[in-house]
């Protein structure tokens, strides 16, 4: 096959799973409402039940760069389609608590593969860095807009079961076509974005620093805005609300993302990277405040704006990796990227349980705030640095 090929078709692949990734690990945050209704049980002792598989996500995230150097980007990608799937039909056969803790655990030990992995290949096989990371960004928003509306819609007319039933059926065919159709990593031809000069730092240690502050509290806000945001709605938009309606209502929320990851994917190649997470980071704090304090519409519109900010900071995040580490290390890199962001955040579901029922999600809204402010404080310190630090690029890492 030749190497234009395989880019386009790995390019496509990755973005179908980065679109999974997002899809199955937001199934459980819908589906707790139905199995509450169900089981008896409350919000809080359920959603309690996904600790593990959110730690896991991010955990896990810090070896997979290893195992992708050692075994092949293909080879680990192919055991996400497949893991992710398996996991999926797992829980959908889970008749208790201890099952669905066990089962959801391994399915964020799947999830984990993702992004550290996808991200090397979709930097490796780019066209144009920006566009190609935005586009990608928009297929992993598509999956989380999508994954409340879908598991409301299936949960609702099929029973819970089918919420993972059927995106797990999904993933194992997608793992199939994969193996068939790609059959190597290959190093990509499609203009080489991926090689493009690295940006160098005069100060790279408070730079670091300040980007693992952003990332952690990157983490933080942007678990706790997705994972409570249906149960957000189902309490502060509008009581007694139909399952349907509030995963529809989510989904919209949601989509708004897509937009700032496309206009963030054209604005990377041409503006400063630190300039553009300074802009960006002042949308967070201020739309998870107007969310605290509101209910209604004004709720509705702070959510929105805090999901375009946080998908747009992804976007942001996988950039600088791309522009600041050297390819050799690149796969490593977002290994620790998304270890810091995932790990850390894997602990925002029991935290979402204890605040919501000593403070409802104002209190719950009100602590993502205070990270929000934390993500500007950070973009500040990022953009003072790099002012100060060396202007003239440096040769291409390839």
């Amino acid at each position: 096959m030749d190497a234009e090929t395989l880019s386009r078709r790995t390019l496509r692949f990755v973005n179908v799973a980065h679109a999974l990734d997002h899809f199955v690990l937001l199934i459980y945050p819908t589906a707790v409402i139905a199995i509450a209704a169900q089981t008896g049980l409350g919000y809080g002792e359920l959603i309690g039940l996904a600790t593990g598989a959110f730690v896991a996500f991010g955990l896990c995230s810090l070896p997979m760069g290893w195992l992708a150097d050692r075994f092949g980007r293909r080879t680990m990608l192919a055991i996400f389609f497949f893991g992710y799937g398996l996991s999926c039909l797992g829980v959908a056969s889970a008749a208790s608590p201890t099952a669905f803790a066990i089962w959801l655990c391994v399915l964020g030990l799947a999830s984990a593969i993702y992004h550290p992995v996808g991200s090397a290949m979709l930097v490796t096989h780019a066209a144009r860095l920006g566009r190609d990371l935005g586009v990608n960004g928009v297929w992993g928003n598509a999956g989380a807009a999508t994954a409340s509306g879908m598991t409301a819609l299936l949960a609702a007319t099929l029973g819970w079961q089918a919420a993972f039933i059927v995106p797990g059926l999904i993933c194992l065919a997608c793992g199939a076509a994969f193996l068939a159709l790609v059959p190597g990593d290959g190093e990509g031809s499609r203009g080489k974005a991926g090689g493009a000069p690295i940006i160098p730092v005069a100060r790279p240690v408070p730079l670091l620093t300040a980007f693992a502050f952003a990332i952690i509290a990157g983490g933080m806000t942007f678990n706790i805005t997705t994972i409570a945001l249906p149960k957000v709605v189902d309490e502060r938009v509008g009581t007694g609300l139909p399952l349907a309606f509030i995963g529809s209502v989510a989904t919209l929320v949601f989509a708004f993302g897509a937009l700032t990851q496309l206009v963030m994917g054209r604005l990377i190649d041409r503006y400063s990277l630190p300039a553009l997470f300074l802009g960006l980071s002042i949308l967070q704090p201020l739309g998870l405040g107007i969310a605290a304090v509101s209910t209604g519409l004004p709720l509705l519109a702070g959510l929105v704006l805090t999901m375009a900010a946080l998908y747009g900071q992804v976007v942001i995040n996988d950039a600088m990796v791309a522009r600041y580490v050297p390819a050799a290390y690149r796969t490593r890199a977002y290994s620790v990227r998304y270890f810091l962001g995932f790990t850390v955040s894997g602990f925002v579901v029991p935290m979402i349980a204890v605040l919501h029922d000593r403070g409802g999600f104002s209190l719950v809204l009100g602590v993502a705030t205070s990270f929000g402010a934390v993500i500007f404080a950070s973009a500040v310190g990022f953009f003072a640095l790099t002012r100060t630090g060396a202007s003239r690029p440096h040769a291409a890492a390839e």
